[in-house]
């Protein structure tokens, strides 16, 4: 078994590579790989469209020049309709027949209102009916292409806030990825999540918030793009996510998945010098979980 650093990998958001127009400079994508396997980082998500090329096998050798692998990607789909469910089916397995091909395990999900990410309302029971087959859809989907399907509770989407999260855990099997940040902005408890629902717990996102800043983005007064320039996301331990607890309780119970530091981040100001920038704030994350985290286990 994989000791619980060797399991830390990272995600393209860190260094600011989002599809978001207006979201923030784009760092060439060299450089940030070149930069994730100074680091250390066995592995890496896909990132938003363009940051690694269509090819899957272009994926595994661009990947394999810096010592990475792919782990799978963050995949927006719409599920409580049923007019997409064809459409979904088919970009789903689109997806998935890339993951399986580039060599990627896992397909992170994120159920979006449609496909521009329009604000998400709530849903019939028809429709409530309809997104809990169609998880059940997506994991055979998976599993025909040697993935697990783990759903992303995230911030504007239809599984936001806590009664989402209860709604989704009671009504289908679906595993899930743990965000700690986007947990704790819907009102969810990281910890108390990592516990009572580990047997669901399929990947892990680690991602640190300051909770002052919530009400603003879940009022919609304050878009997440602009919360997230204006500092929501701090680095691994600077924040109020207890990201210590949730690991101790994850590898308390045997997890031996992954831990992706997911730490969203937008380049407003220009680009940073080589080394500098977004790379000092995972490298603090970095630290954090090297010198806060990985001592509380050896020793539990």
């Amino acid at each position: 078994m994989k000791d619980f650093l060797d399991r830390v990998a990272s995600a393209p958001i860190s260094w600011g590579i989002c599809e978001v127009p207006g979201w923030g400079a784009m760092l060439p994508t060299p450089r940030v790989l070149s930069e994730m396997a100074a680091l250390g980082m066995p592995a890496t998500e896909l990132g938003a469209p363009g940051f690694l090329p269509t090819d899957p096998g272009d994926v595994q050798r661009q990947l394999a020049e810096y010592g990475m692998t792919l782990l799978g990607g963050f995949t927006p789909v719409v599920l409580h309709d049923p007019a997409m469910r064809d459409e979904t089916i088919r970009q789903a397995t689109a997806t998935a027949r890339l993951f399986q091909r580039a060599g990627a395990s896992t397909f992170v999900s994120a159920v979006v209102m449609d496909p521009d990410w329009s604000e998400p309302r709530p849903l019939s029971v028809d429709e409530q009916r309809h997104m809990a087959e169609m998880f059940g859809v997506l994991d055979d989907i998976c599993e025909e292409h040697g993935l697990q399907q783990v759903l992303h509770s995230h911030v504007m989407t239809l599984v936001e806030t806590s009664d989402d999260v209860n709604r989704v855990l009671d009504s289908c099997d679906v595993h899930w990825c743990l965000d700690t940040g986007h947990l704790a902005i819907g009102g969810v408890d990281p910890v108390a999540f990592a516990v009572e629902a580990f047997e669901r717990v399929g990947h892990v996102h680690l991602k640190d918030v300051r909770l002052d800043m919530v009400p603003a983005v879940m009022s919609r007064d304050v878009t997440l793009m602009q919360a997230t320039q204006g500092g929501l996301f701090t680095p691994l331990g600077e924040g109020d996510v207890d990201i210590a607890g949730v690991v101790q309780a994850l590898e308390a119970r045997g997890y031996q998945g992954w831990y992706v530091i997911e730490q969203d981040t937008a380049i407003t100001d220009g680009l940073p010098a080589e080394g500098e920038g977004p790379v000092d704030q995972v490298r603090l994350s970095l630290d954090y979980l090297r010198d806060a985290v990985a001592p509380t286990l050896a020793s539990a």
